[in-house]
């Protein structure tokens, strides 16, 4: 029966879906606008997730330049920057899965309203349009999600970090984690400069659907 269950999650969520896209119809609000306003919301996420990404980084910094006496305090602050990164990425991932709902709902109408043109020409024009801004969407999501997977291996290395001095509070410790920075150093780089192409990227899709409505 699970796979009744499940016909069941995803017609009722489809329901609430299209409640929810009706509702904004009636005020105006579309499905392209929604995508853009998504795509606006995943931007500022990824930008927050790079400065929560080089805080932390910054502060296991501080820790490594400290001899002892405030490791304790320096080992909360690291903490919960890692927590915090942890929590950025999430809203990344969230606001990426968010977009391409609305996108892959937004693309289906199209097709389909494209049979209701009586006018070949407009009809043409329109079939074009489609295929420039689903190109326009695949470069932005491959990119969103080649930024967000650059992401996962600073979240392993912070975790580790910080779970072994979690463990071994000491000047040992931080010695050990020593060898690990310019690796984590690297990784932190790496997704600053995937983040900041896929907020570029956003930038010209959002123009984009912008111009196209004018």
């Amino acid at each position: 029966m699970r796979w009744l269950t499940i016909a069941t999650a995803v017609v009722f969520l489809a329901g609430c879906q299209s409640a929810y896209y009706g509702a904004m119809e009636k005020v105006g609000i579309h499905k392209r606008d929604i995508l853009v306003d998504r795509v606006d919301d995943a931007r500022d996420a990824q930008a927050d997730a790079q400065e929560e990404f080089k805080s932390a980084l910054e502060r296991l910094d501080e820790m490594l330049q400290i001899d002892g006496g405030e490791l304790e305090a320096q080992y909360k602050a690291l903490n919960s920057d890692y927590e915090a990164s942890v929590a950025a990425a999430e809203r990344v991932y969230d606001r990426i899965e968010a977009i391409d709902d609305v996108a892959q709902d937004l693309f289906d109408e199209w097709r389909d309203e494209l049979e209701e043109y009586s006018n070949d020409n407009l009809q043409r024009q329109s079939e074009r349009s489609l295929r420039d801004t689903e190109r326009r969407y695949s470069a932005l999501l491959q990119s969103m999600e080649r930024a967000a997977a650059t992401m996962d291996p600073v979240l392993e290395k912070l975790q580790d970090n910080v779970l072994y001095l979690k463990h071994n509070l000491n000047a040992a410790a931080v010695d050990a984690i020593r060898g690990e920075y310019r690796s984590l150093q690297a990784d932190v780089a790496e997704l600053i400069k995937e983040m900041e192409a896929a907020i570029a990227e956003s930038d010209a899709f959002i123009q984009a659907m912008q111009e196209g409505q004018s």
